[in-house]
């Protein structure tokens, strides 16, 4: 996976955003260059670099990026070291010959992964400004530095994997792991506990529509499947049960706001089913100490 997870607006937001990757100087972060930055004393010095060169950029918008901030990440089990490798080559093939760019990797959660900051103003004085077609290459750059390393990776869109809800933000991660509950998770709660309540709970336009590509998708892979089977083939039946056993197991095409809904309704039908139980519950979502 290759996301963007935000973008830093000015010095201070910079300096946060370092601190908190390369975990308050616990963690080593490696620049454009190779250096390696440690301890407190390293995150002073990168902060200070980066600082400087963010007040000397008289060519930034006052609402303009400091920096794009993007997280490269792998499921549970991958060789971290390769990980991390792969991460250096696609830095110095996508950032190395225009832009100043720190990375540091966190092996805190199941799934490695490497937080890159890329600095928006380039040597040649343009901006950076990736679009989903860059996002494309650089997942399909960034799975061919992993194969190269003897990861298997494949740059496939999330719609393909069964998958219809977007990863959440880092910083939303982040606050949940420390139990503090986000104004984004508030907020949708709100809204699906509005529109239970007014009896508006049926599914949306772009919802129906996800379910209907994820027929169509599904509809797919079975198909190739059965066409593998007619070969007569045993490495092509092999690889069919395969495909059907990936679908199998292809995640129910669920938005956040549905199942947001089917946790409430799961919650009501406990309430109801033993009163006694509810009692003192929290909504789903709902920070503790609010009921």
């Amino acid at each position: 996976m290759v996301k963007i997870t935000g973008r830093t607006k000015d010095a201070g937001h910079l300096q946060s955003h370092l601190e908190y990757i390369m975990r308050n100087g616990e963690l080593t972060a490696e620049t454009e260059q190779g250096s390696l930055m440690r301890g407190r004393e390293g995150l002073r010095d990168l902060q200070s670099r980066w600082t400087d060169d963010t007040v000397l950029d008289d060519k930034r918008r006052r609402d303009g990026t400091v920096s794009v901030n993007i997280i490269l990440s792998m499921p549970p089990g991958t060789d971290p070291i390769a990980v991390k490798d792969a991460v250096r080559a696609f830095a110095i093939e996508t950032f190395g010959a225009n832009h100043d760019y720190v990375f540091v990797q966190h092996l805190d959660d199941k799934h490695p992964h490497v937080h890159l900051t890329v600095r928006s103003q380039g040597y040649d004085g343009k901006r950076l400004n990736p679009r989903k077609a860059d996002l494309a290459t650089w997942r399909e750059r960034f799975a061919q530095e992993l194969r190269v390393r003897g990861v298997a990776a494949e740059a496939t869109p999330r719609r393909t994997r069964g998958k219809v809800r977007k990863h959440d933000k880092g910083t939303v991660v982040a606050l949940r792991r420390r139990g503090v509950v986000p104004d984004t998770d508030k907020g949708a709660r709100d809204d699906v506990v509005r529109a239970a309540k007014g009896g508006s709970s049926a599914a949306r336009p772009w919802e129906a529509k996800a379910r209907e590509r994820q027929v169509k998708i599904r509809a797919q892979y079975l198909a190739h499947a059965k066409d593998l089977e007619r070969t007569g083939n045993g490495s092509d039946r092999a690889l069919a049960t395969k495909v059907r056993e990936f679908v199998a197991k292809m995640p129910d095409p669920e938005t956040r706001r549905e199942h947001l809904l089917r946790e409430l309704a799961a919650a009501a039908q406990r309430k109801r089913t033993d009163p006694a139980r509810g009692e003192g519950k929290r909504e789903p979502g709902k920070p503790r100490g609010e009921r």
